[in-house]
């Protein structure tokens, strides 16, 4: 990741700014709540918890979450896969900001859209989401950098193209950080997709 993010090359360029994007809108934000899915080792969730947010997590690794849970010894970190949607004990949980780094990419596009929405419902009022990744603002500028990319690319991920999540999700917001890197936001239910 270091050297992608430092060398500006696919996937990772812009992973730091990414990063701290997100950390910035969710400190100039309201409330403290924050779920994490996909969050690895901890490394944005971490920053959050070192100053006072309550964090949520969700990972398919128990052995992220081993690590995870070292630096953050009372965040709630759950043994799951997000590709079957949110774990039955946040039914009814609500967030002010929820978060994605570099995961939702193994989401095709019709899963993420379905995905988005649901989350869209455990937001709290003025609460967002915040989603990181490998991401376009349009599908021109993605088959253009998967063509400078040659053999890197891959082709087993699903990345962003926010005009067409647009296209279903009502007051999606996309700031492109890098030429393959970007972060997409979005509001609560009231903005869940177009009939």
């Amino acid at each position: 990741m270091d050297i992608s993010d430092e060398d500006d090359t696919y996937p990772f360029a812009g992973y730091k700014k990414v990063l701290a994007g997100i950390y910035e809108a969710i400190r100039l934000g309201q409330g403290k709540r924050v779920l994490d899915i996909g969050f690895g080792t901890g490394v944005l969730a971490g920053m959050l918890y070192k100053n006072g947010y309550e964090i949520t997590g969700i990972d398919f690794s128990e052995r992220m979450i081993q690590i995870a849970q070292e630096k953050m010894p009372s965040a709630r970190l759950i043994h799951h896969d997000f590709s079957k949607g949110l774990p039955a004990e946040l039914a009814d949980s609500k967030y002010d900001a929820i978060i994605c780094t570099y995961a939702i990419h193994h989401l095709d596009d019709a899963a993420k859209t379905k995905f988005l929405k649901e989350l869209q419902t455990h937001l709290n009022i003025a609460g967002k989401i915040y989603i990181g990744d490998v991401a376009f603002c349009t599908r021109e500028e993605l088959n253009a950098c998967r063509e400078s990319c040659g053999d890197e690319w891959d082709g087993d991920e699903f990345y962003i193209v926010a005009e067409e999540v647009s296209r279903e999700i009502v007051g999606v917001q996309f700031e492109k950080v890098s030429y393959c890197a970007g972060i997409l936001s979005l509001d609560g239910a009231v903005s869940i997709g177009k009939e």
